[in-house]
Order: structure tokens, then sequence, then C-alpha cells
């Protein structure tokens, strides 16, 4: 079973940074790819970022593409969330995801940790 634990978020003000980071674990972690997605109330869940876990390639949301970065620590088993210039229609609640796939749906999910943009 992989479980995914995510932390470091938080209430910051608009233009301010924020990193994510989301650790797994399992015996048999060994994801293709690992991803970040938001939710705000009454929203439908959002695609934020991705990344190929073993080659590194990374996809970025265009509405985040130049502030947010998605990377790897791979001995750690660990991804970030790197979001610089942050808005207010940032605020959402954030989750990890994980999948063996190459394609598809994410199979794994993290608990989500709240992310609070101030004006």
């Amino acid at each position: 079973q992989v479980q995914l634990v995510e932390s470091g978020g938080g209430l910051v003000q608009a233009g301010g940074s924020l990193r994510l980071s989301c650790a797994a674990s399992g015996r048999t972690f060994s994801p293709y790819r690992m991803g970040w997605f938001r939710r705000v109330p009454g929203k439908e869940r959002e695609f934020v970022a991705q990344i190929v876990w073993r080659g590194g390639d990374t996809y970025i949301a265009s509405s985040v593409k130049g502030r947010f970065t998605i990377s790897r620590e791979y001995a750690k088993n660990t991804v970030y969330l790197q979001m610089n210039s942050l808005k207010p229609e940032d605020t959402a609640v954030y989750y990890c995801a994980a999948t063996e796939a190459r394609f598809g749906e994410y199979r794994y999910w993290g608990q989500g940790t709240q992310v609070t943009v101030s004006s």
C-alpha cells in the first residue's frame, strides 16, 4: 500500500511563496508519475503539475506556468511543488497523487494540505 503525506501548506500574502512537500512510503513504491492537484470548494479538482518519477520530465498547467515548479528528491521518495508569486485565486486544498501508469487516472492520493493566499 502506498501512502502519500503532504506538508507545507499555510497562509501567505499575495506575491509570497510556499513549498509543498509530498512524502511517499510503501514497500513497493515505484510510480511512473507523481502530480499535484488542487480543489476549491464547489469546483472540480484541477490539475496543477506532474513529474515523471524516473525521467524527471515535467508538465505544468497553464494557469500556474511560470510561477509553480515541480521537482522530486529521488532518494527521499519526495515530490515538491514550489509556488511563487502566489495569487488569491491559488487558494485551495492541494493534493499529491501518484500512479504506476504512464497515462490515465492517478491511483494514490494524499489527504491534502490547505493553501490560503490573502490579498
